[in-house]
C-alpha cells in the first residue's frame, strides 16, 4: 500500500467517526445549524480559519509563488486585511441579532420577502461557485494520486460530504474544520522548516538566492498586479469578499455571544496570518528548490502536474514520498473541509432561510425543517457534481474571483448598511444587493477572464479582470439612492433578538412591531457584550 493511500484511508477513517461522534450529539435544529451555540472561541476560530483556508489557500499560492513570486504574497495580504474589518464591522452584530443565519438579521429589519430572497439567492450563488471550484480540485487531485475517472472521484467526496453535514451538522463540520487547519499549519512548519534548513535556517540567504535565480524579478510586483487599477479592484474584492462569504459569516452563531464572536476572529486572524507568514518560505523555497529541478518537469520544461503540485514535488524533495503523501492526504482533508463548510451554508439557506424564512414566513415545524436539511445537502452534492462534471476541463479560476466579488458587492453592503444605517429601507437593500450582484456578474464576464480567454473575442468590454473597484460603490450608490427616493411610509418590522435570549423559540422571533427608523432595536443599541 502506497505512503498516500495509507494517509487517505487514514483522513477518511478519522472524518467518519467524527462525523459518527457528532450525529450522536445532534438532536435539534439548534444542533444541527450551530452546533448548540455553545463552542469556545479558540476552537470556533480554528474552525473559521479551516473554513477560510482553502486548497487554493495551500496548493494554489505556493505554485503562484513558483510562476509569479512577489503576486502571491500580495493575495495573502488582500485576504489578511479582511479579517479586522470583520472583527470590527460584523462579528458581534451578527452574533447579537441573528439566530442561525444572516438572512435572519434582514428578516429582523424588514418585512420584504424580496429582501430575503436576493439574499438567499446570492448566498446560494456563491456557495454553489464555490462547491464547483472544490470539487473540480478534489477530482483532478484524485486523479493524479490514484488514477480514478473523474465522476468516480467527485462521487466519493460528495458521499463523504453529504455524510459529514447530513448525519453530524455543524457540529462534524466544526471539528473537521478544526482538524484539517491544526493538520495545514503543521504541514505549513514542516515545509518552511526543511526549506530554511536547505539554507542555515538564514531567511536572507533564501531570498539571497531568490534574487539571484529570478534576477530581482520574483521580489517585485509581476505581470498580474501590473495595472495599479486593476490591483486595487484586487485587493479591495479579496478583503471585503471574505465579509460577505455564507460559509464564513455563519460562523458567528457557533458561539456563546458577541464578545466571543470578536474573539473567534481574533483567533482566525492569528492562524491565518501564521499560514501565510510560513507559506512565504514555503513559496519562495519552491522557486529556489523545485524551479531547476529537471526531475520535477516534463520534456516541454512544465511542471508534472502544473503549478498546484509544486508544494507536492518540494515535499517530495525535502521529506521523500511519506511527506509527499502527507501533503496530499492534507490537501484532500482540506477540500473535503471546506465543502463541508460550503454544504453546511447551502443547506441552511435552503432549509432555514428559502424554506422556513421566505416560504412558512417563520412558521416551520422545526422538525421537517431539519429534514429538509439533509435533504438540501444531498441535493447540492448533486448539483455541484453535475455542473463541476461540464467546469472540469475549463478555466474555473474566474468562479473564484465571481464569488468574492459577489460576496463583496452585495452581501457585504446589504449587511453593513442593514447593521449600521438607520436609513436604509427595504427597497434600498434591494436595490443595493441586485445592483451589485448583478454588476459584479456583468463585469466578470465582459472581463478579459471570461470575454477573451473564454469565449475567445479579441477584446473584453471591460478591460479589468477584478470588478469590487466598480460593483461595490455601484452597491452602496443604489442602496443610498434608493432609500432617499423611497417615499413610502415606514413599514412595521419584526424586531431581531439575540439568541440568548430566544434559545426556546422558533428560528425567526415575532416581537413587537416597530417603524424602520427604530433600528438596531433598543435592547441592542449601545449593547455591551459580556
Amino acid at each position: 500500500m502506497s505512503p498516500a493511500t495509507v494517509f487517505f484511508l487514514l483522513f477518511i477513517v478519522a472524518s467518519l467517526l467524527l462525523t459518527r461522534r457528532a450525529a450522536r450529539l445532534t438532536r435539534s435544529a439548534d444542533d444541527f445549524y450551530t452546533a448548540g451555540g455553545q463552542l469556545p472561541a479558540w476552537q470556533n476560530g480554528l474552525a473559521l480559519a479551516g473554513d477560510f483556508l482553502s486548497a487554493a489557500a495551500f496548493l494554489g499560492s505556493i505554485g503562484m509563488y513558483l510562476g509569479q513570486g512577489y503576486d502571491s504574497l500580495v493575495y495573502a495580504v488582500g485576504t489578511l486585511a479582511g479579517w479586522p474589518l470583520l472583527m470590527l464591522l460584523l462579528a458581534d452584530k451578527l452574533r447579537a441579532l441573528g439566530r442561525y443565519s444572516v438572512a435572519e438579521v434582514l428578516a429582523g429589519r424588514f418585512d420584504e420577502r424580496s429582501v430575503r430572497l436576493m439574499s438567499i439567492i446570492s448566498s446560494l450563488t456563491i456557495t454553489l461557485f464555490y462547491l464547483i471550484v472544490q470539487l473540480v480540485g478534489a477530482g483532478k487531485l484524485l486523479q493524479l494520486l490514484f488514477g480514478l475517472p473523474y465522476l468516480a472521484a467527485v462521487g466519493l467526496v460528495v458521499v463523504l460530504m453529504v455524510l459529514q453535514v447530513g448525519l453530524g451538522g455543524m457540529l462534524a463540520t466544526s471539528w473537521l474544520q478544526m482538524t484539517k487547519a491544526a493538520l495545514m499549519l503543521l504541514c505549513a512548519l514542516l515545509l518552511a522548516g526543511g526549506v530554511l534548513q536547505r539554507f542555515g535556517y538564514s531567511a536572507p540567504a533564501l531570498f539571497a538566492q531568490v534574487d539571484r535565480l529570478s534576477h530581482g524579478q520574483a521580489l517585485l510586483p509581476g505581470k498580474s498586479l501590473s495595472d495599479p487599477l486593476d490591483a486595487l479592484s484586487l485587493g479591495l474584492g479579496l478583503s471585503l469578499g471574505l465579509l460577505g462569504l455564507p460559509h464564513i459569516l455563519l460562523r458567528f452563531f457557533t458561539v456563546a455571544d458577541g464578545r466571543a464572536a470578536r474573539h473567534s476572529v481574533g483567533w482566525a486572524t492569528g492562524i491565518v496570518g501564521l499560514f501565510f507568514l510560513l507559506n512565504i518560505f514555503i513559496g519562495y523555497g519552491a522557486l529556489v528548490l523545485v524551479g531547476p529541478a529537471a526531475p520535477f518537469h516534463d520534456a516541454a520544461g512544465k511542471l508534472l502536474g502544473g503549478g498546484n503540485m509544486a508544494a507536492l514535488h518540494l515535499a517530495a524533495l525535502l521529506g521523500g514520498p511519506w511527506l509527499q503523501a502527507l501533503i496530499a492526504g492534507v490537501a484532500f482533508a482540506t477540500i473535503l473541509a471546506v465543502l463541508a463548510g460550503l454544504a453546511m451554508a447551502g443547506a441552511s439557506a435552503i432549509s432555514h432561510d428559502l424554506y422556513a424564512l421566505w416560504l412558512c414566513r417563520g412558521q416551520a415545524d422545526p422538525q421537517r425543517e431539519w429534514q429538509l436539511s439533509r435533504l438540501a445537502t444531498l441535493l447540492l452534492g448533486v448539483a455541484a457534481v453535475l455542473l463541476s462534471t461540464l467546469f472540469q476541463n475549463l478555466n474555473i479560476a474566474f468562479l473564484v474571483g465571481l464569488a468574492f466579488a459577489i460576496a463583496a458587492s452585495s452581501n457585504f453592503p446589504v449587511l453593513l448598511l442593514t447593521l449600521h444605517w438607520r436609513g436604509l429601507t427595504a427597497r434600498g437593500a434591494l436595490a443595493g444587493g441586485c445592483c451589485g450582484m448583478l454588476a459584479a456578474l456583468g463585469l466578470i464576464i465582459s472581463g478579459p477572464t471570461v470575454w477573451v480567454g473564454m469565449l475567445g473575442h479579441a477584446r473584453p468590454l471591460f478591460p479589468y479582470a477584478n470588478p469590487a473597484l466598480f460593483s461595490v460603490p455601484l452597491a452602496f450608490a443604489a442602496a443610498w439612492l434608493a432609500s432617499v427616493l423611497d417615499k413610502t411610509p415606514g413599514r412595521s418590522i419584526d424586531a431581531a433578538q439575540p439568541r440568548a435570549d430566544t434559545a426556546n423559540q422558533a428560528p425567526v422571533s415575532s416581537g413587537p412591531a416597530m417603524q424602520q427608523t427604530d433600528w438596531p432595536p433598543a435592547q441592542h443599541r449601545n449593547r455591551k457584550t459580556t
